[in-house]
């Protein structure tokens, strides 16, 4: 997709995003055979729900059906949340991501972490980094600099706080 169409769309989409209480995380246009395949990822505080999303798809197909932001030619329009382990790129992800467990590469020399972020600040992480063969987990400080990738763990076992105080 060029940037000016991304760009556009993004002007075009913002609006509608923002009225619907949820943030614009990305726009993806691909070819799906002779069609576009439209993507725009949203998100929020709460998360995107099932209902959220398909409200906005129809405010979006209303939007590109008035203007020619999209072209000639059949597309396929998807509104989605960006799923359970999306990259951790905004301050507002890291945010959102408090209490998960999360990998973290650094930049050269420093290696990968693998902890549950604690807080964020406009600085970095607090987390804690789980022990090994039955140690103690050990808090860690990681200023958001020392960060070069960083994305959110799936963890299948993992009790909530409400659960193990039951």
């Amino acid at each position: 997709m060029s940037t000016t169409q991304s760009e556009r769309l993004r002007g075009l989409l913002e609006p509608l995003v923002s009225a619907a209480d949820l943030d614009l995380e990305e726009i993806e246009v691909s070819r799906a055979g002779r069609r576009r395949m439209l993507r725009i990822i949203v998100d929020s505080d709460e998360g995107a729900t099932l209902d959220a999303c398909a409200e906005l798809s129809r405010a979006i197909s209303e939007k590109l059906d008035e203007t020619d932001a999209m072209g000639e030619g059949e597309y396929v329009l998807e509104v989605s949340s960006p799923g359970a382990d999306r990259p951790l790129t905004e301050h507002r992800h890291y945010v959102r991501a408090v209490g998960r467990l999360a990998k973290l590469q650094l930049h050269e020399g420093e290696g990968e972490v693998v902890a549950r972020i604690l807080a964020v600040d406009d600085e970095g992480l607090d987390l804690e980094v789980p022990g090994v063969k039955g140690r103690k987990p050990t808090a860690r400080r990681v200023t958001f600099d020392q960060i070069a990738k960083a994305r959110v763990e799936i963890e299948f076992s993992r009790k909530d706080k409400k659960e193990e105080e039951a």
